[in-house]
């Protein structure tokens, strides 16, 4: 009678295990020494097994013929045997989740477990099998890309069981799915063969390193698959659940990480035999990342798809090698599948190849100095920026445009007619001094819409547009120099910036321009987007009740300006067969083409600056963190790297501080951040990038606290009691004006 053991009594199958080496060197070895025994008198041609010095190195499986092998019971080696059962026969039906979970909870009160093994031998023995067990109807074909055909219920079931069941079964799971990929192919794959993948990719015995080697030759060959069957699975996948999502993602990451930096190597053969594992796990990875952007809300957040351990790799080689090859085959790099590169990795990349052109550009300046036999100047290594606070706009307009060619260069700022030396605190003046007064509504470049706390572009013509260039140049600037910008613009914006990634060498293609919806314009103008949904939801004659036309209105510095969307527009009246269109042709007018010299201006500014593949890598919402920051706070980790001057950590007011802080509701954590620093977001790196301090200052209990935002510096009177800093902190961050500058 079997026994039900412990997960832990896999042996051979748990992590590190070198039984399992052992074991299935035997059983290979053994099944190819009888097939090679049988084929050579019977056939002059066949797939010769690996023995199992090799069954790391499984060979490719050929994709011009199908040829099915099996592996018998009798075959095994004695050690990996399990008592003879009868010979499964296929089930005219599929076994029901009530079924399978009445034979599991007989097996697991009598301790035998026969008739759950011969399901688990007969499911999982070969494709055919594990469509015949999992399919919701053996009868239907499911040739769609809406629906697999398979029963997600009893696949769950079943795979959660797994790994509580006896070793014997489990190695029988994957004794079979090794005799399924081992059998060769002939024509293209069947949508059968593609749910056996589909239901393999869920297989939860693959968290197990000593499985890596089937694992990867499963997701070679799925890796392999023609375009049309990845549009099958990608469609599959986004069905599955948020759990079974998210576990298939964490399974494919932690496999790369480990095959890059293995806790034990010997686990794994060489990389130079194996070196087609991570590239097949990035595609498949590729597959589940489309997926997930094909469903609103995403499945999970795509930061779930970053994986650290890259962080620590050379991100440079792998970006020079994709710079060389590109997205071809010939060469593998990660920059070839962006989404598992965190931010914080990608900012590297884009700072480095910016300072390796800058360097480049002043070599060549300092040769030239030399050349002409003139004397190098260290400032010639900077982009010195000279304003006047009175002249603030006009005069940065005028450098950045003077000293274009010096824009990838360091920036030092220096106020005219003021002392000191730029060590940060004097840019990070200038960029928040510039950024008030440019977004202020005044000045008129940027509407601020209160609905959706963000700004957007002015639509309003003019005969100049070189100070939206200026803005696009400071986010650019910021980027380049670990600057956060307190901006707010809507995603869409991020979007536009993207497009195209790269400036086109050709100046009269249009930039800036995206494909928008009503969610973007809703993004932005939340009230007019809910009117343009009523429009389309409507039940009503929209011609008739509506009296509307395919013209619409603005006002430009008191004047209403009419606008046709489509030639003859003021003649089309607005039904209720063409309204989608209409939605559609003003949410562009608004997002594209309304703003689309002031917004062509900024990008063209922004590019200046970030001109690089680079950006290539980032996705929208990634080049708003670099901008803007991150709005995840974690103020342990801000108290964590906190410096002090005139406190020690353990004086009772810093304790005090840190108590009333980490106690604070959100929006007055958020407070606190903008009040000293400027902005309410953290940089790409963390807290510890902002060089929070807070310094002892001298003065009656009775007053505020002031900030440094320059130099991210709280002054802090030393407070007596909890109850009164607590009071003082919150009245000084919920009155401070616009940035907090003194």
């Amino acid at each position: 009678m079997l026994h039900r053991q412990k997960p832990s009594a896999f042996k051979g199958l748990d992590r590190g295990s070198k039984g399992q080496i052992s074991t299935f060197s035997s059983f290979v070895s053994t099944v190819t020494q009888k097939k090679e025994a049988a084929e050579n008198r019977n056939s002059p041609t066949h797939l010769a097994l690996p023995n199992i010095r090799n069954v790391r190195d499984l060979p490719p499986i050929c994709l011009d013929v199908r040829q099915k092998q099996r592996m018998s019971v009798e075959a095994l080696s004695s050690e990996v045997k399990v008592p003879p059962l009868p010979e499964p026969t296929l089930p005219s039906q599929p076994k029901t989740v009530k079924d399978f979970e009445e034979d599991l909870e007989k097996a697991e009160a009598t301790g035998n477990w026969k008739t759950v093994h011969a399901f688990y031998i007969t499911a999982f023995d070969s494709f055919t099998e594990l469509n015949t067990a999992f399919k919701k109807d053996a009868t239907a074909s499911f040739n769609t890309i809406e629906d697999s055909g398979v029963n997600a219920n009893l696949v769950n079931a079943v795979f959660d069981a797994l790994l509580n069941t006896p070793q014997d079964i489990q190695k029988s799971v994957l004794k079979g799915i090794i005799n399924s990929l081992l059998q060769e192919w002939k024509g293209p794959r069947t949508k059968d063969d593609l749910r056996a993948y589909f239901i393999l990719l869920q297989n939860p015995q693959f968290n197990i390193t000593s499985t890596y080697v089937i694992y990867a030759h499963l997701l070679r060959q799925i890796a392999t698959l023609v375009e049309a069957d990845h549009h099958f699975l990608v469609h599959w996948l986004k069905k599955l659940s948020q759990k079974k999502f998210k576990q298939l993602v964490e399974r494919l990451l932690q496999f790369v990480s480990l095959r890059l930096f293995p806790a034990k190597p010997e686990e794994f053969p060489p990389l130079t035999k194996c070196s087609w594992w991570i590239p097949s796990a990035a595609k498949v990875l590729a597959l589940l990342n489309t997926a997930n952007n094909l469903v609103h809300p995403p499945l999970v957040p795509y930061t779930d798809f970053y994986n650290s351990t890259l962080d620590h790799i050379d991100l440079m080689e792998e970006y020079h090698t994709w710079q060389s090859f590109g997205n071809s085959h010939s060469r593998f790099s990660f920059c070839q599948y962006p989404f598992v590169i965190s931010i914080a990795a990608k900012k590297i990349i884009i700072q480095r190849d910016s300072e390796q052109q800058m360097i480049s550009i002043a070599r060549q300046s300092l040769v030239d100095k030399v050349s002409r036999r003139q004397r190098p100047d260290m400032n010639m290594l900077f982009l010195n920026m000279k304003v006047r606070r009175t002249h603030l706009v006009s005069d940065s307009l005028d450098e950045l445009t003077r000293k274009r060619a010096d824009l990838k260069k360091k920036l030092k700022v220096t106020f005219v007619g003021e002392a000191g030396l730029d060590m940060g605190g004097l840019t990070k003046e200038w960029f928040l001094l510039l950024i008030r007064q440019i977004f202020h509504p005044d000045y008129g470049m940027f509407t601020y819409h209160k609905d959706s706390h963000c700004h957007w572009f002015s639509s309003f013509k003019c005969d100049n547009y070189s100070e939206f260039r200026l803005v696009g140049i400071l986010m650019g600037l910021a980027v380049y120099n670990s600057i956060t910008l307190d901006i707010r613009f809507p995603p869409c914006c991020y979007k536009k910036l993207l497009s195209p990634p790269v400036v086109p060498s050709d100046q009269s293609t249009p930039v800036g321009i995206c494909s928008v919806t009503i969610d973007d314009l809703c993004q932005i103008m939340p009230e007019l987007a809910h009117g343009l949904k009523e429009l389309l939801s409507y039940e009503g004659n929209v011609e008739e009740d509506f009296y509307s036309t395919f013209q619409v209105f603005q006002e430009e510095f008191g004047v209403i300006k009419s606008y046709n969307l489509k030639p003859g527009g003021d003649k089309i009246p607005v039904t209720n067969q063409n309204r989608r269109e209409y939605v559609q042709l003003y949410t562009d007018f608004l997002l594209n083409k309304s703003i689309y010299k002031q917004f062509a201006a900024f990008y063209c500014g922004f590019h200046s600056v970030c001109a690089s593949n680079a950006l290539m890598l980032l996705r929208p919402e990634e080049v708003e963190i670099l901008v803007c920051g991150s709005p995840e706070l974690d103020m342990h980790a801000l108290q964590r790297s906190t410096q002090y001057d005139g406190y020690a950590k353990t004086d009772l007011t810093i304790r005090y501080f840190w108590d009333v802080v980490l106690g604070f509701p959100l929006e007055l954590q958020k407070k606190l951040l903008h009040f000293t620093t400027g902005s309410d977001r953290v940089p790409v790196g963390g807290m510890a990038d902002l060089n929070f301090k807070i310094s002892k200052n001298e003065t009656s209990t009775n007053w505020l606290p002031v900030a440094h935002t320059c130099f991210n510096q709280l002054c802090l009177p030393p407070y007596k009691s909890k109850k009164d800093l607590k009071q003082k902190l919150i009245i000084g961050i919920s009155n401070s004006e616009g940035f907090g500058l003194e």
